[in-house]
């Protein structure tokens, strides 16, 4: 197993530090990692964490009012439109949150002499490769997040800002919504499940997502980055390992995606290269021990 980075990153990062989005899974595991709290530090403190109620994407004026005049070096977008199949339904929307928003925050940057950090997805990507994904391979989303993501990554570049730009996969926590608690609580109370067998990816444990972008901060990484767990599988793979870790014995069987439609298409592969990365910070966990290790923290 590889040990997580032992950091005490607000002392080594250019500050004073903003980390938006301190309520969802990211966002939280940055706070943690950054000051041991998700609450808001006040203006003069080196780390200030802002709640959606705080600091709106959506909003640009929210963006301007919690950001502007505060001399930040370092700005942390933590958050974002995660709703896949929700995206299908309002594109817009989606796009004013991972594309206009990061374009917003770009330009406080740029204006401000900041570092942007913000994060994409696997799912820019059209999952016809067989290998890991570079960083410079042609983006070619399937759907509409993805399309959502590439904007943002277009408007980023386009901006001119110093930033730090991270693709990730399949993210996940102790807390909050996502794929592995509700696999676990779906194990207690169902006679059994079925999960797709042929779409694969690199699964992320959001507090290695989080050492490691400050890890890439410490080592002043600049453009674009790969960041997930070590290691591949499809979800199929993923569920059984939840359901064994969770010492139940639901039985998981696999399907295709076709039987599970569902309204955004996803990339069959999309599995990243994290060998830049890796080559900067050295090995990322593997993905079956990041699992064990929030399994044994999972909320309920």
């Amino acid at each position: 197993m590889t040990a997580p980075r032992d950091l005490h990153p607000a002392h080594a990062l250019p500050g004073p530090i903003a980390v938006i989005g301190s309520s969802g899974q990211l966002g939280h595991a940055l706070a943690r990692l950054l000051t041991g709290s998700t609450a808001s530090a006040t203006p003069s403190a080196p780390v200030a964490i802002f709640s959606r109620a705080q600091l709106n994407l959506a909003d640009p004026a929210s963006i301007d009012r919690a950001l502007l005049g505060r001399g930040f070096k370092t700005i942390i977008n933590a958050a974002a439109w995660t709703d896949v199949d929700g995206a299908e339904k309002d594109e817009p929307g989606a796009n004013a949150v991972n594309a206009h928003a990061v374009a917003h925050l770009a330009r406080v940057a740029r204006d401000s002499r900041a570092t942007l950090v913000t994060f994409s997805t696997d799912y820019v990507f059209d999952g016809r490769g067989s290998s890991p994904y570079a960083t410079d391979h042609p983006i070619a989303p399937l759907n509409a997040y993805g399309r959502s993501k590439a904007l943002g990554e277009h408007l980023l570049r386009e901006s001119g800002c110093d930033h730090l730009l991270i693709r990730t996969s399949w993210v996940y926590a102790p807390r909050g919504k996502n794929f592995v608690r509700t696999i676990a609580a779906a194990a207690r109370t169902r006679p059994s499940l079925r999960v797709v067998t042929d779409q694969r990816g690199r699964p992320t444990s959001a507090d290695n997502l989080a050492s490691a972008t400050l890890a890439l901060l410490a080592k002043n990484a600049r453009g674009t980055f790969h960041v997930t767990d070590a290691g591949e599988c499809s979800w199929f793979d993923f569920a059984r390992e939840i359901v064994r870790l969770a010492g139940l014995s639901t039985p998981v069987e696999p399907c295709t995606s076709a039987e599970f439609p569902r309204p955004a298409p996803r990339p069959a592969y999309s599995v990243l290269d994290i060998t830049r990365t890796e080559a900067l910070i050295g090995p990322m966990m593997p993905w079956q021990s990041a699992l064990a290790s929030v399994m044994q923290r999972l909320e309920p």
